[in-house]
């Protein structure tokens, strides 16, 4: 980077070079967020397919009762712990029974009729956080989290900078910028890339923004502001980096404690809060006492209770304390729980418009995100999106290995006028700022050029 000569904006090479080298570092990710992307906005849909046979059982005789359910489970788990119970959705449905083994999330299908074991399997192995974790964090954990956090940071100086050089010059109107032309090959490549970016472009920026409080470094950030500063939410109520399928099926300590509306009747003294660790059910509970006490009934009233599936039941982190109900729906704005006692009576219920701001801007925008908010229509729209993201990378690809010579990088050679722009150092700073790991990846640019300079 020279700064030669400065003006209120960079000369169209400049950023011309500047989208370049950040395509040629974004691009591969982004066409594999794309078809990851794409695979995960089905996922209700495909969860339904794999357990298509679960749910079409050919029930026989009377049902077991949740607790010989549960019970059947532990059996098949030797040393297993109850950690959730999810409400069966038909009456063909098996009991998917969560269990906790040495630290290791198992999901047990039991046939509701003969409490036979239908399957065992470990949530980290299943389907749909195989992709997840695909697609946010490249099977690395947080590392892989910290480096697509990276790339969603310079994704947007690309968005920005491909809007600049779309930008129409000359009296161009039509062809080229609203519409790709279809004339000669090297116009209709490079119109596939600009205009799909384009029209994408809105959808992307939203993508990323929203996929943000997700990440390691960006979601920490944000929880700290919010706990320190903001005061916009009760409890992080999302997923932030890498973390085990145990905590998403138990949720997060202290969940939703910043919004318990208090029921007649109601002893604040003898309960623990909704989303209490439910590690400390695993030893709280005396070994004289039956911690499956109240299952049942706590089963009923939650079915009378009509929240949208999946809905999981998780026990009480200790004797008197109540049992959780809590709908995990995708569609997260209309997620709701509730506080049952081991009789099944009602004592607190959170519903979304009772959580904080920042819990509903961040739910609204992850729902979205994943297809969820508004049903089929936002799964199609998220596949538009992801089939023009996948169609403007390979047009890149193609017209940077057109413009590529042998044994050479294939950027644009930088002007001996070469201008930085004080409007673009404002707007990069301010990125930097919003963006943790674009702001230290621009400084290590800016430094490693100082000394490439001097040698």
């Amino acid at each position: 980077m020279h700064f030669k000569q400065f003006s209120l904006w960079p000369d169209h090479r400049t950023v011309w070079r500047w989208h370049f080298f950040a395509g040629l570092f974004c691009l591969p990710f982004v066409a594999f967020l794309s078809l990851t992307g794409s695979v995960y906005l089905f996922k209700p849909q495909i969860d339904d397919w794999i357990d298509w046979r679960f749910d079409h059982l050919s029930v026989t005789g009377p049902a077991a009762s949740p607790t010989q359910e549960v019970r059947a489970a532990l059996a098949a788990v030797p040393g297993g712990r109850l950690l959730a119970y999810e409400l069966p959705r038909g009456v063909g449905s098996a009991a998917r029974v969560v269990v906790d083994h040495g630290g290791e999330t198992i999901r047990v299908y039991v046939d509701p009729s003969s409490l036979s074991i239908l399957k065992k399997i470990p949530e980290e192995s299943r389907f749909e956080r195989i992709v997840f974790k695909l697609h946010g964090q490249l099977l690395l954990g947080n590392v892989g989290s910290v480096i697509m956090e990276m790339v969603a940071s310079w994704t947007i100086v690309m968005i920005v900078t491909g809007i600049y050089l779309w930008w129409p010059r000359g009296g161009a109107r039509g062809g080229g910028v609203l519409y790709p032309r279809v004339g000669r090959a090297r116009a209709r490549w490079r119109d596939l890339h600009a205009v799909t970016g384009l029209w994408i472009s809105l959808f992307l920026a939203l993508f990323l923004v929203s996929g943000l409080p997700w990440s390691f470094v960006w979601g920490h950030a944000l929880a700290r502001v919010e706990t320190t500063v903001g005061k916009l939410t009760s409890v992080q109520d999302w997923e932030i980096g890498a973390i085990s399928a145990r905590d998403v099926i138990v949720g997060h300590p202290a969940e939703n404690s910043g919004a318990i509306q208090r029921m007649p009747g109601m002893d604040m003294g003898d309960m623990d809060m909704p989303g209490m660790d439910m590690a400390r059910s695993t030893t709280a509970i005396s070994p004289s006492a039956d911690p499956l006490a109240g299952l049942d009934a706590v089963v009923i009233a939650s079915r009378r209770l009509g929240f949208p599936a999946p809905v999981l039941v998780t026990p009480p982190a200790r004797i008197g304390a109540p049992w959780r109900v809590r709908s995990d729906t995708p569609d997260r704005p209309r997620r709701v729980s509730a506080l049952l006692d081991a009789k099944g009576a009602v004592l607190s219920m959170e519903r979304f418009s009772s959580k904080g701001v920042a819990d509903r801007v961040v739910a609204y925008g992850v729902a979205a995100h994943e297809g969820q908010l508004f049903g089929w229509a936002n799964q199609v729209l998220n596949l538009l999106v992801a089939t023009g993201l996948l169609t403007m990378s390979v047009a890149a690809t193609i017209l940077w290995l057109r413009r590529k010579t042998p044994g050479h990088l294939g950027a644009p050679s930088p002007l001996a006028s070469q201008r930085v722009g004080v409007g673009s150092l404002v707007v990069m700073t301010a990125l930097g700022v919003l963006l943790p790991e674009l702001g230290a990846s621009l400084l290590l640019i800016v430094v490693a050029s100082v000394i490439l300079k001097k040698t």
